[in-house]
């Protein structure tokens, strides 16, 4: 039994000792760094190789911070790169969202806002959930999206799902741009009557003549029979006296 031991003892001491010397050909300070594997590379591997996810993490990070610097600057430019075309094709970018809500009826109105500080919605809007539309008076191509084509009033929030925060973004930038003349707006057509603008009909009879007036009348003859105050007739001169000179 304890000849069985020491075997098993010497069989474990050549194994770790076996698995610690690739480790002894660095740094102890490296030593101390976690082990991390990338896909396709065996257990222990060179600390040069644990930093390849992180590598390309980083590298993503800084990919998606120039892309929204850049559509933050001009967001009309979204719209026409290859990530949207990728991610929404020709659809509309509301086009497929449901809301989550309890319940087989959906809620009446959508929520307040999606963003709260730091701190997002679980399913934020389709404005909210892309940090790279932006609502500009000049990205066109977004603000038709939520334009009825054939009356060219504004789709309701709770067609489109987007929260009132935004929603409310949206009638600005639309008014601004239609003022603007970056997008056309409709303009109801009133067939002019001339029967409304004439004294000829029923409904409004002949306009009566001006009265003849001579010099010192008044034209109400109710004006003639009020005397003013005397009290503010002397305050009113004695405030105007060096205009009645």
């Amino acid at each position: 039994m304890a000849a069985s031991i020491q075997r098993t003892v010497r069989i474990l001491f050549r194994l770790s000792s076996s698995t610690l010397q690739p480790l002894r050909q660095y740094p102890s300070s490296l030593q101390r760094l976690p082990i991390r594997t990338c896909p396709g590379l065996p257990l222990l591997v060179p600390p040069s190789h644990f930093f390849c996810k992180a590598a390309s993490l980083h590298e993503d990070a800084d990919q998606a911070a120039e892309a929204l610097s850049r559509y933050k600057d001009r967001p009309w430019d979204y719209p026409e790169s290859e990530e949207y075309i990728e991610r929404y094709g020709t659809s509309p970018v509301w086009e497929g969202y449901r809301r989550n809500h309890k319940g087989g009826i959906p809620p009446q109105q959508t929520r307040k806002t999606c963003i709260r500080g730091d701190k997002i919605c679980g399913n934020p809007c389709p404005i909210c959930r892309d940090p790279n539309i932006i609502i500009h008076h000049q990205n066109v191509k977004l603000l038709q999206q939520f334009i009825s084509p054939h009356t060219g009033m504004v789709y309701d929030s709770t067609r489109t799902g987007v929260c009132m925060k935004q929603q409310k973004k949206l009638n600005e930038a639309i008014n601004t741009s239609q003022d603007h003349g970056l997008l056309p707006f409709q303009i109801p057509f009133v067939e002019f009557s001339r029967e409304d603008y004439s004294n000829s009909h029923d409904a409004v009879g002949s306009t009566p003549s001006p009265q003849s007036l001579t010099s010192g009348d008044t034209w109400y003859k109710w004006y003639s029979e009020i005397m003013p105050d005397e009290n503010e007739v002397a305050k009113v001169k004695k405030t105007y006296k060096a205009y009645l000179k």
